[in-house]
C-alpha cells in the first residue's frame, strides 16, 4: 500500500521509507527564458559580453577619451570575479572542462616559462605570454558560463556585430590609407589582420541573416553582410581572400546545398562577382604581382612581400630546428628574422616562438574543434537553429585553417573562440539529451500514477508492480 500526497502543489508517493518525487509539469517544460532568468551566474555573463565588446570592437580607437581607461583588462577582471563569487552555484565546475581546455590552459603555461629561456628578449616575451593568458581565461568563462544557446548566440552575435561595425569605421575612415592599414588599432591596424577576423566572422553573419524575421532585420544583416565583404577587398590580403574561398565554399554547401537554399547560392555567387569588379583592384594587382606583373608602386611592394615572406618561412624553420623545445620567445621573430617582420604562417610562428611542445598542443587544440563538430554532425536530433550554427562553425574554422598557412595570427583569439563556441555548443547538446531523458523518464512513471491515483484527493492506492 501507497499514499499519494499533494504539498505546494508537488506530489509525492511513499512506500515504507522510499519517496519518489514527481516535479510539476510547468517546471519540467520551463523554457530557455525561465531557466536563463535563474541562472546564478548572469553577473558573470554580463561581464563576459562586456570584455567581448570591448576586445572585439575595440571602441577605444574610434571613441575619443576610452584609450586612457584601460576598459578590456576592468572587464575581463569583473567577469573573472562574477565567475569566482557565483563557484559551487553553477551547473558546471573547472572538472568539466574539456580536453580542449585543458590544452589551452597547457599551451599558455608553457609559454610563459619558455620565455624566460629566450635568447632574443625575455622580457618583452614575457610580457606577451602574460598578455595570451586572457584568452584562456576567456575560453573558461565561456564553457563554464555560457549554458544555454540564447547566451551562446548572444556572445557569437557581440563578435558578428562588432566586426561589423569595425568594418564599416575602417571603410569609412580609411579613404587615404592604403589598404585600410593603420585605420583602427591593436588587431584591426593590419590590414591581413583585419581580412583574418572578417573572413572568420562572416559565416555568422549569414547565419543571423537566415535566422532574421522580419524585412528590417533581413535588410540590416544584408547590409552588414556587404559592408564586411567590401571591407574584405579593400583590404587587398591575399590570405584573406584565399581564406574567403574556403571558408565560403564550406558554408555554401551547409546552408546553401545540404539546406536546400539554391537562391542563398545564386545570391552569392551574384554579389562575389560583383565585388570582384568593382572592389577587387587591389586583390587582382597583389596576385599578380607575384608573378612579377608589376604596374604600380604597390604592385612592387606586393612582390617584394611575396619575395620577403619565402625567406622568412626559411628563418621559422631554422629557428625551430635551432630552439625547439622553449622557442625564442612569443612575439620574438621578428627581432630574430633580422627583418623586423613576422612570418606569415601560423604553424611555423607559434613552433619557432614556442617551441615544437608548442606547436604540437597548438595542432591537438585544434583537431580537438573538428572532433566535436564532427559529432555535432553526425546527430540527426538537432534543432534548426543549431544545425545553422554548425554550419557557421566548421566553415569559420575551415576558413581559420587554411588562412593560418599564409597569415601570422598564432595569438589571435577569434580562431580559438571558435573552438571554445564548438566545445559550449557540444556540451549544451549533452545536457539537453539528459535533460529529456529525465524529463522523459519522469513522465513515464507519472503516467503509472496517473492510472491509480487521484490527484484532486489524498488517499490510498494500491501499486501494480
Amino acid at each position: 500500500m501507497g499514499t499519494v500526497t499533494k504539498v505546494r502543489g508537488v506530489r509525492f508517493w511513499s512506500e515504507a521509507k522510499e519517496t519518489i518525487l514527481i516535479e510539476r509539469k510547468e517546471w519540467v517544460l520551463a523554457g530557455p527564458t525561465d531557466r536563463l532568468q535563474k541562472e546564478p551566474v548572469r553577473g558573470a555573463f554580463f561581464w563576459l559580453c562586456a570584455f567581448f565588446v570591448v576586445y572585439c570592437s575595440r571602441p577605444e580607437d574610434w571613441i575619443p577619451g576610452l584609450s586612457y581607461i584601460p576598459i578590456a583588462k576592468l572587464t575581463g577582471l569583473f567577469a573573472l570575479a562574477g565567475l569566482i563569487m557565483s563557484m559551487g552555484r553553477s551547473k558546471r565546475r573547472f572538472r568539466d572542462l574539456p580536453l580542449e581546455a585543458r590544452l589551452l590552459i597547457i599551451l599558455v603555461c608553457l609559454l610563459i616559462p619558455a620565455s624566460l629561456f629566450s635568447p632574443v628578449w625575455r622580457g618583452g616575451a614575457l610580457f606577451r605570454a602574460l598578455d595570451f593568458v586572457k584568452v584562456a581565461v576567456a575560453w573558461v568563462l565561456v564553457f563554464l558560463v555560457v549554458t544555454n544557446l540564447e547566451r551562446l548566440q548572444r556572445i557569437i552575435f557581440i563578435q558578428t556585430a562588432s566586426v561589423v561595425a569595425v568594418a564599416a569605421v575602417s571603410i569609412a575612415k580609411g579613404h587615404g590609407a592604403p589598404r585600410l592599414q593603420g585605420v583602427l588599432g591593436g588587431i584591426y591596424s593590419n590590414p591581413n589582420d583585419l581580412a583574418f577576423a572578417i573572413v572568420l566572422s562572416l559565416p555568422f553573419a549569414l547565419m543571423f541573416l537566415l535566422q532574421a524575421r522580419g524585412l528590417l532585420r533581413k535588410l540590416a544583416w544584408t547590409f552588414a553582410l556587404l559592408t564586411t565583404a567590401a571591407a574584405l577587398f579593400l583590404t587587398g590580403s591575399r590570405a584573406g581572400f584565399i581564406e574567403l574561398v574556403f571558408a565560403g565554399s564550406v558554408c555554401l554547401w551547409h546552408l546553401g546545398v545540404r539546406g536546400k537554399r539554391p537562391q542563398l547560392i545564386m545570391a552569392t555567387l551574384l554579389v562575389g562577382a560583383a565585388l570582384l569588379v568593382f572592389a577587387g583592384g587591389k586583390i587582382k594587382s597583389r596576385f599578380l604581382a607575384i608573378s612579377g606583373d608589376i604596374n604600380s608602386g604597390l604592385d612592387q611592394a606586393a612582390y617584394g612581400s611575396y619575395e620577403e615572406r619565402r625567406v622568412l618561412l626559411i628563418g621559422s624553420l631554422k629557428a625551430m630546428t635551432h630552439y625547439p623545445i622553449f622557442g625564442i620567445g612569443v612575439g620574438n621573430f621578428t627581432t630574430y628574422s633580422g627583418r623586423w617582420k613576422e612570418v606569415h604562417n601560423s604553424y611555423l610562428q607559434i613552433g619557432a616562438e614556442g617551441g615544437v611542445f608548442a606547436l604540437t598542443l597548438y595542432l591537438l587544440f585544434f583537431w580537438c574543434g573538428f572532433k566535436n563538430l564532427k559529432r555535432l554532425r553526425k546527430r540527426r536530433d538537432l534543432e534548426p537553429n543549431v544545425i545553422l550554427l554548425v554550419g557557421a562553425l566548421h566553415s569559420s574554422l575551415v576558413g581559420f585553417v587554411v588562412g593560418a598557412m599564409f597569415a601570422p595570427e598564432a595569438y589571435q583569439f577569434y580562431p580559438y573562440f571558435a573552438v571554445g563556441y564548438v566545445s559550449t555548443l557540444v556540451q549544451i547538446v549533452r545536457e539537453r539529451t539528459a535533460e529529456v531523458a529525465v524529463d522523459g523518464s519522469s513522465m513515464a512513471g507519472r503516467r503509472d500514477l496517473e492510472i491509480y491515483a487521484d490527484y484532486r484527493r489524498p488517499g490510498s492506492v494500491t501499486l501494480a508492480r
